[in-house]
């Protein structure tokens, strides 16, 4: 299994790094598209929802289409309603739970959670149109919060985060993430190499402070992220998303936590044109 895991990951890296460094964003939104349709087929299937294919097809062509072509579409909008989504419409699920699958109130999360994953996307192209560092910048800070908590969990992890939904995420681990990405930033902050990066970006624009806090509430947002795909995935009774990524499950196993960050990183972006 961790060959499989290993190969696939090479395989994807040698795809996608040349893609995002090579400017041409025909190029990167083909491979956004690809990847968003396989991500709203798995959304679809998470909420057992019927014509998953078309759905995600008709989405991939949305946003195809949206980053292709000069629209007066509002982006920050875009991003702002994908973070209040969120905020009222998603995470209080972790909390209360979600409703029978069959319900009309289900149907209705389905659809705010197809937004967020196509706000998610669009804010991957925007954060592309302005620097691949910048974008890489943000997956980076998702991928050393999830790492970071995963070795610090198993190290000193005990109280349990959320034990129904993913037991083996701990309290230690969440803080232990975030203490690496604040680490991370600080890098990037007082690092001239690194000042395109998004932490130095808002450090050189609005001040320690808000850097700070921008960067915990991103730590806590992949979180959020990876526990509610975690919590669709519980209710329907699936280990992985899908079987896309031999060794990985699908696609929405490996963006699950990037699905909050990434717009509500682009929100800021634009906001202060960073």
């Amino acid at each position: 299994m961790l060959k499989t895991r290993i190969l696939t990951a090479i395989v994807l890296l040698s795809i996608l790094i040349p893609i995002v460094f090579s400017g041409s964003s025909l190029a990167f939104t083909a491979a956004a598209a690809i990847f968003l349709a396989a991500a709203m087929w798995e959304s679809q299937r998470l909420f057992n929802k019927p014509g998953a294919i078309l759905i995600s097809a008709v989405w991939a062509f949305a946003f195809a289409y949206l980053t292709l072509q000069t629209t007066n579409f509002s982006l920050q909008t875009l991003f702002t309603v994908c973070v209040l989504f969120w905020v009222f419409g998603l995470i209080p699920s972790l909390k209360f739970g979600l409703p029978d699958i069959n319900s009309f109130a289900s149907g209705l999360i389905s659809g705010v959670y197809a937004v967020t994953i196509f706000g998610c996307f669009v804010a991957m192209s925007y954060l592309f149109g302005k620097s691949a560092v910048l974008l890489l910048s943000v997956l980076a800070l998702v991928w050393i919060a999830d790492v970071g908590a995963y070795f610090v969990g198993k190290a000193i992890g005990k109280k349990k985060l959320a034990p129904t939904i993913s037991p083996g995420k701990s309290w230690e681990g969440a803080i232990g993430g975030a203490v690496l990405v604040l680490l991370f930033a600080f890098g990037c902050a007082y690092l001239p190499s690194l000042s395109d990066t998004l932490p130095a970006r808002i450090y050189h624009h609005q001040g320690l402070v808000v850097m700070v806090v921008l960067m915990i509430l991103i730590a806590v947002a992949s979180v959020i992220g990876d526990l509610f795909e975690s919590l669709l995935k519980r209710r329907i009774g699936m280990k992985d998303s899908s079987g896309l990524l031999p060794g990985h499950g699908g696609v929405l196993d490996r963006i699950d936590a990037l699905i909050p960050v990434l717009p509500f990183a682009a929100m800021f972006v634009a906001l202060w044109n960073l």
